[in-house]
């Protein structure tokens, strides 16, 4: 018996892929960097997401851009972006930055009390591998048949899921789709969606050196 429901991931529907998405996004990277205030994540702190971020990575201007891309392209007229509420500080419009050994592969799927769509841009301009973007995972269990790979909508995360551990191993889920990081390119999909990081490099203190990419998040009027 399923833990999880499955669909086919369809191009423009469940997600979206556009490279070269903003005109100045080397820009946008160089202005990152001069950031001096930066909240930690994991390992430094008990957060769900790793290294260290910052908000207002784009201007009104370029996160308009980027929002009008992602509700054309997915067919969603009405994009709300996230914003701070007594549930936390909003992640919407946040560049992380985060090395190969603060972050590893970490199947999740995107609080449904915050968000429908989310997205992610890539900003580092040089990647060693192009294998640290966005992948897709089903359910997987051991000695079990693939099963679902994404989280039913009356459940807001995969733990409230009857069936489904507290706390789950990376191992308990397999790669089914990879967007491959490719700077100035935009990956923006269904939330409900089993996804993570596919990895991380950077393995000095530089933060040059590590990935970079901006993080969205909406929900819908419907």
């Amino acid at each position: 018996m399923s833990i999880l429901p499955y669909r086919d991931l369809i191009l423009g529907q469940d997600y979206w892929i556009q490279d070269q998405v903003l005109p100045n996004a080397l820009e946008i990277a160089q202005r990152c960097m001069t950031f001096t205030t930066w909240t930690l994540g994991s390992p430094w702190r008990p957060e769900p997401w790793p290294g260290m971020r910052a908000p207002g990575a784009l201007t009104g201007n370029e996160v308009g851009l980027i929002q009008d891309c992602v509700s054309r392209h997915l067919n969603v007229p009405h994009l709300i972006p996230q914003s701070d509420s007594e549930a936390g500080i909003s992640g919407h419009n946040h560049i992380q930055i985060c090395g190969g050994a603060e972050g590893v592969a970490r199947p999740h799927v995107d609080s449904a009390r915050i968000c429908d769509y989310a997205a992610v841009l890539y900003l580092h301009p040089s990647p060693p591998t192009a294998h640290c973007g966005t992948s897709f995972y089903r359910l997987h269990l051991p000695g079990e048949s693939p099963d679902g790979n994404y989280c039913p909508k009356n459940y807001e995360s995969l733990r409230e899921v009857p069936g489904l551990p507290h706390e789950m191993d990376p191992t308990m889920f397999e790669e089914i789709l990879e967007a491959p990081y490719v700077f100035n390119r935009l990956v923006a999909y269904k939330s409900d969606l089993i996804h993570s990081a596919t990895g991380y490099f950077g393995w000095d203190h530089a933060l040059a050196s590590k990935r970079m990419a901006v993080v969205f998040f909406w929900k819908t009027d419907t």
